[in-house]
């Protein structure tokens, strides 16, 4: 019973050197040589300070930026920024009968018809609804092309000015084949706002 008591504790601890000490420290020495970018949240810059990330999605409400999806972490977005305020990476769970859903639903396509009455095409699906995180920093074409005539007369621009835009950061499928096309709404405001 000794002999087998002893082989089960030598090889919990080493399964626990070798699995929670010793691939951690592998992984995220390899993470900052090959990818620090990534590995250090994919955060952008602008004049030294830190202004938010590619892979967390912001939260805009301005007319003259672009929206992204909405925030499953609403009223506050949740970004390494904010920490203080205990927000987090979480889904709403709403299943497609709760009217909870469909009040959110309601509501975005509600604030997007105010902040553009003329507008009348059809409001892509990814303006009114959270993914699964309700962290995407990403939009489709057609949702930046449904804002493409708020954000021009917002800021006073040519729509073909803020389409032309909206073309050059539009990111085809990953590798060809994976995901869809996609705008950075971070990126693309940004870029705006550099105009």
């Amino acid at each position: 019973m000794v002999k087998q008591l002893r082989a089960t504790i030598v090889a919990f601890v080493l399964l626990t050197v070798i699995t929670g000490v010793l691939y951690p420290v592998v992984m995220t020495a390899l993470a900052q040589v090959l990818f620090p970018h990534q590995a250090n949240g994919s955060v952008i810059t602008q004049n030294g300070k830190a202004v938010g990330s590619e892979l967390i999605g912001q939260n805009f409400d301005d007319p003259k930026y672009f929206w992204g999806r909405l925030s499953a972490t609403s009223p506050v977005a949740y970004t390494a920024y904010n920490a203080d305020k205990l927000t987090g990476s979480s889904g709403s769970n709403y299943g497609p009968l709760n009217p909870a859903l469909v009040q959110a639903a309601q509501a975005r396509i509600d604030a997007l018809h105010a902040a553009d009455p003329e507008n009348k095409a059809l409001i892509p699906v990814d303006l009114v609804t959270a993914s699964a995180s309700g962290l995407d920093p990403d939009i489709s074409p057609a949702a930046a092309k449904y804002q493409v005539h708020r954000v021009a007369q917002a800021r006073k621009m040519d729509d073909a000015t803020v389409q032309q835009l909206v073309d050059k950061y539009t990111e085809g499928r990953t590798l060809g084949i994976l995901g869809e096309p996609r705008v950075n709404v971070l990126e693309l405001n940004l870029a705006l706002d550099a105009q």
